[in-house]
């Protein structure tokens, strides 16, 4: 069983009541991986992004901050 170090990184409150967390996770090998959890009441979604998909979401989250829109 490998055992992993985790990391609090930032939270922040969403529309609706949900809450969205950012957690670094270092697994006993090295490999790192940011953890995203999305807690909407009792339910709770968890995501693991490694660097290639946590670069290509922060983009898509920026371009569309910045356009204000959701379609491309």
């Amino acid at each position: 069983m490998t055992e992993e170090k985790v990391v609090d990184r930032s939270s922040h409150a969403l529309p609706y009541g949900r809450t969205l967390n950012f957690k670094t996770v270092t697994h006993d090998d090295g490999f790192s991986l940011l953890r995203m959890t999305i807690r909407e009441g009792r339910r709770f979604t968890i995501i693991d992004l490694d660097e290639n998909s946590a670069k290509a979401l922060s983009a898509d989250l920026a371009d569309w901050a910045k356009n204000k829109s959701g379609t491309s």
